[in-house]
């Protein structure tokens, strides 16, 4: 049971003397209730709709309805659609309505960046490992869950890496935060430098691992050394930062960090996720595209978004893998993926080695899009990469121009809102592919300039 202090209103669990059916009461309650109190509950282990009084306790609905009212308030509550993708017709999908209508649609948001969730390759190698194989991989990989699928994914991806080792992860999310959380455990003392953009994966692992931590500049070369030069030379160091940065669409300094890890005999981690399959001459990412691979210590990359599939990875030495493997709990206590999305996963990535046309037309389409919006005013950032940020500045515009662009021209793009990007940076994120051909692009931008038009929005003001 749980007993109240009067005087502290402190709980701690005690034995029940009288146990009732293992409820959870307070006994003595502070005088003085709070707003968000009601004068009743229902016990837990008590019989369903049974009510007993037992003083004040806290409202949680009335909680949860304030914290939802906040984001509403804010214009930052998330609103999912349902999304049925037809297969071999990507980026044409299908919008299901609560009312039960159902509208084509343009998505122009998604990470599917090459297509490569519907190429016959991918598909054929999940249907075969599903008939070899089945459904789910039985277990963690200590138990049950190592497959030969899940072995040949992990070698494609060395390969493709040009490490010793790869190790999967269930996302690439887990990944980040599975190995950053670890790394302190398996170097004691050790401080991470992460550049202040970093993706919330790593943000949460590095958070979590108990170690110390300095956050440096974006991009700021000055920032990161004057902090590493301000440590004790003795102490272990890693940089972590990214290739592309996935709200901005700009691009890591790669070699002057590896140069800057080289002076004060820093690790370096490189999180490849917006780069992979998209990079280099074989899909390596930024970091094989400069010819910097033998440079970067561990390298996180997903299978989610040029791949098409699920999962994530690190990709490294031999020997730190086999460390982060043993040592980090998101990898020994989760479920593998099945054999056939490793299998997948594979077929995509041995693909992509060889597909330069793919990766290339994936370019030039970006490149026509920013220099189509450019030629409207539109105010869109252009740090050379993939990636298409439109700033709208407000949250409550962006929804508006998110809706508008769903409910009247069947383009769907969700809003970008903090915490994921800065307050006033506010943006449509446009995430432009090979399989969105001419009369896609024709329709959004004749759609964003009519209703840039509409709104009276600044035209180049905000450009980056």
């Amino acid at each position: 049971m749980i007993l109240c202090d009067p005087i502290a209103w402190q709980c701690r669990v005690q034995p029940c003397p009288r146990p009732l059916r293992g409820a959870a009461i307070c006994n003595v309650l502070p005088k003085t209730a709070s707003p968000y109190m009601t004068a009743k509950t229902i016990l837990r282990g008590s019989p369903p709709g049974v009510l007993q009084e037992v003083g004040t306790t806290l409202d949680f609905d009335a909680q949860l309805d304030a914290a939802l009212a906040r984001l509403h308030l804010e214009g930052r509550y998330r609103t999912f659609i349902d999304i049925e993708r037809k297969q071999g017709h990507f980026p044409h999908a299908i919008w299901r309505q609560e009312i039960g209508v159902e509208r084509p649609i343009t998505v122009w948001c998604g990470n599917d960046y090459l297509g490569m969730g519907q190429h016959p390759a991918v598909l054929s190698a999940m249907h075969d490992a599903l008939d070899a194989a089945g459904a789910g991989s039985g277990g963690t990989r200590n138990i049950s869950g190592t497959t030969i699928h899940h072995k040949r994914l992990e070698a494609e991806l060395a390969d493709l890496h040009q490490k010793e080792a790869a190790l999967l992860f269930t996302s690439a999310y887990i990944a980040n935060d599975a190995t950053l959380s670890t790394l302190p455990r398996l170097f004691p003392g050790l401080v991470i430098l992460s550049d202040s953009l970093n993706h919330a994966s790593m943000i949460e692992g590095i958070r979590r691992n108990g170690g110390a931590k300095r956050i440096f500049k974006h991009n700021d070369l000055d920032d990161l050394r004057a902090q590493l030069a301000a440590l004790p030379a003795e102490m272990p160091k890693l940089i972590a930062f990214e290739s592309v940065y996935s709200m901005d669409g700009d691009f890591g300094p790669i070699k002057e960090i590896c140069d800057i890890a080289d002076e004060f005999g820093a690790l370096t981690y490189l999180d490849e996720v917006h780069a992979v399959g998209m990079y280099g001459p074989r899909g390596g990412g930024v970091a094989e595209r400069d010819g910097l691979l033998d440079r970067i210590d561990i390298i996180n990359g997903t299978l989610g978004k040029a791949y098409g599939v699920m999962g994530g990875y690190i990709a490294t030495s031999a020997k730190m893998a086999d460390a982060v493997r043993s040592y980090a709990p998101g990898f020994i206590f989760t479920t593998s993926l099945p054999p056939a999305v490793a299998a997948g996963a594979a077929a995509s990535v041995a693909h992509l080695k060889a597909d330069q046309a793919l990766r290339d037309e994936h370019q030039t389409q970006a490149k026509i899009l920013k220099v189509r919006l450019k030629g409207l005013g539109l105010p869109i950032i252009d740090h050379g990469s993939h990636i298409v940020p439109l700033i709208v500045g407000d949250p409550v515009h962006t929804k508006i121009l998110s809706d508008m662009l769903l409910e009247q021209h069947g383009i769907y793009v969700q809003p970008i809102n903090f915490p994921t990007v800065p307050r006033g940076t506010e943006r449509l994120r446009f995430t432009p592919s090979p399989v969105h051909g001419p009369h896609e692009m024709d329709a959004l931008v004749q759609a964003l300039d009519g209703l840039w038009s509409h709104c009276a929005l600044n035209r180049a003001e905000l450009a980056g």
